[in-house]
């Protein structure tokens, strides 16, 4: 369970087992935060037959991952939780406020708030929610995975290879529903994207705040027509 660290363990070092451990389950398609149900546009890409193999999955992914979260999500989950280490509540609006306004569509938009709220009723549920500052009313996932990272004394670099994981694992079990994608087929894209993994991390790790921003007009097309679509599997 996301259990607070005994008195014994208080003084545990950043990295140190159950850092590790409570990444781990952050990550796990198994945390009831129904992940599951949003797919981010991709099941729109499958039905424009934008994507309709594993050379052109592994493609769109590649570049969702280059030009959306190393320039969205990954740097601003850095500066979260920096924000959150040193109770800066001015800094953690803005940057969860910078996170909505950089949702293209409804569906992101709803998907970043629904995630976020889950995700805070399962701390809230565990004890874990801040006090001082307290979450935003309207606290997207990014926001909340930041602030749970923080409290599990979770390196920033693991942290955001973490959050890209978990991204991209849900993303191939969309494609293994809808497209379909064989499993063996989605572990090697799995050894094809773990190093850009690693370099979205280090682009994220190396911006300025003014060079922030995803560059994704064919996913948000894709979002924004999947509202629309006849036959969703997904609500995103």
């Amino acid at each position: 369970m996301l259990t607070e660290a005994t008195s014994d363990t208080a003084d545990l070092v950043q990295g140190g087992d159950l850092a590790l451990l409570g990444l781990m389950q952050l990550v796990s398609p198994a945390l009831p935060i129904g992940a599951f149900a949003f797919s981010q546009g991709l099941e729109s890409a499958f039905e424009l037959g934008w994507v309709t193999d594993e050379a052109s999955l592994g493609a769109w992914l590649e570049g969702v991952l280059g030009d959306g979260l190393a320039r969205c999500e990954l740097p601003v989950l850095a500066r979260l939780q920096t924000a959150w280490s040193q109770a800066e509540g001015e800094a953690i609006v803005a940057w969860n406020d910078w996170l909505h306004a950089n949702r293209e569509t409804a569906e992101l938009a709803s998907e970043d708030l629904r995630l976020g709220a889950s995700l805070a009723r399962l701390l809230g549920s565990l004890e874990l929610l801040p006090s001082s500052p307290a979450l935003p009313d309207d606290a997207g996932y990014v926001t909340v995975f930041a602030w749970a990272a923080h409290v599990r004394r979770v390196p920033t670099r693991q942290a955001l290879l973490g959050f890209a994981w978990a991204w991209l694992e849900n993303q191939l079990a969309v494609a293994c529903k809808a497209l379909p994608l064989g499993h063996t087929a989605a572990q090697r894209l799995i050894e094809r994207l773990r190093p850009a993994l690693v370099t979205a991390v280090d682009e994220a790790l190396a911006l300025r705040d003014e060079a922030l921003g995803p560059v994704l007009p064919g996913l948000a097309l894709a979002s924004a027509l999947h509202e629309t679509q006849y036959s969703r599997l997904f609500r995103s």
